[in-house]
């Protein structure tokens, strides 16, 4: 018999089984330490955002940066026993650094936002790194209220609650699985996805759609009414995804809910070229609070990222757990932004 992963390597149970992501490629506790994420990484990150800041504003879009904050950030009460400064958070100390920059205009403060709220319901599934749907849509107002949009009032009357068990990207790590019961996050929506580039579907078509990561490109079309007429375009990671059929809650289906037009591309690197024939009139930069210790290249192209992904990801052999049983989710350290991950060369 295969032993069961050590969870210790990546994984912290707080208070009443909450688990934490510790470690990982991005050595996420040591990010709220001394010396924590470097100077110089910040600083390129506020040189960053001002730039997309102002190419953004050059097509007539405006741009928006959101991290979403680790549990750590939120919740470091629960994290009983666990030695860090969550003063140090990531999200905390990029906010600083971009006082008096042009990127503060861009900053939407989710973990300001998510700490307000930690004593409401649950904002993250506990065996997971992602959010619960009253988190997810605490995200969602908080990114649109920047954007000055009013949000969709009837989101709850039609959505799915129904609670299902369910087995987090954390909670996989041990063995038995951790679980718990998450309630629905499933969406009646006008919206429907009218591209999805070839990683997607050939991804899809091997009942793999929840391994297609970066490089993965999909559109949404909404001809509802209500819906605002503006274009969006999220470039993001698995905070935002690609369907509305995760078990986790995404930003993506309630976006796609809202405007006419979403455009999702998993990279946390803008594509310029992309920007340019889309033109759309909003731009959101999503990533994980852990991923800022991977700044992206200053220019990337989607399909060269999809082309490298695919040819990554399809010679993978499938295992147990992309049985449907146990539906693939993305991993909880898994390469957001940089290229690199999936050996490719920035165009």
């Amino acid at each position: 018999m295969i032993p069961a992963p050590d969870p210790a390597a990546d994984v912290y149970e707080g208070r009443d089984g909450e688990l934490f992501l510790i470690r990982g490629n991005n050595r996420v506790l040591e990010q709220y330490g001394r010396p924590g994420v470097a100077r110089a990484t910040l600083w390129r990150w506020r040189r960053i955002m001002a730039t997309r800041v102002r190419r953004c504003a050059r097509l007539g879009a405006t741009y928006l940066h959101a991290l979403a904050p680790e549990k750590l950030t939120v919740y470091p009460e629960r994290a009983e026993g666990l030695a860090f400064d969550p003063g140090r958070a990531p999200s905390l100390r990029l906010a600083r650094w971009l006082t008096a920059s042009p990127g503060a205009r861009a900053w939407v403060d989710l973990a300001g936002a998510f700490r307000a709220e930690r004593d409401g319901p649950p904002l993250y599934l506990r065996t997971d790194t992602h959010w619960t749907h009253h988190g997810c849509a605490l995200a969602y107002r908080t990114i649109l209220a920047r954007m000055g949009v009013p949000p969709r009032d009837d989101i709850e009357t039609r959505r799915d609650t129904t609670p299902l068990p369910f087995s987090g990207d954390l909670g996989r790590k041990f063995g038995p699985h951790r679980t718990e019961l998450a309630e629905g996050t499933a969406l009646a929506s006008a919206a429907r996805r009218v591209h999805a580039n070839a990683l997607l579907l050939e991804m899809e078509a091997l009942g793999r759609g929840g391994d297609a990561h970066l490089g993965t490109h999909a559109v949404f079309r909404n001809d509802d009414a209500g819906a605002d007429p503006r274009r969006l375009v999220i470039f993001g990671d698995s905070y935002a995804q690609h369907t509305a059929h995760s078990p986790v809650a995404t930003l993506t289906a309630l976006f796609a809910d809202t405007f006419r037009e979403v455009h999702f591309l998993w990279s946390t690197g803008i594509d310029w070229h992309y920007l340019e024939t889309v033109r759309p009139d909003f731009v959101l930069g999503e990533m994980a609070e852990r991923f800022v210790i991977d700044v992206p290249p200053p220019n990337i192209r989607i399909e060269r990222l999809a082309d490298l992904a695919r040819e990554r990801k399809l010679m993978e052999p499938i295992t147990a757990a992309d049985s449907l049983s146990s539906p693939p989710q993305p991993p909880p350290d898994a390469p957001a932004s940089a290229p690199e991950a999936a050996d490719a060369a920035p165009r």
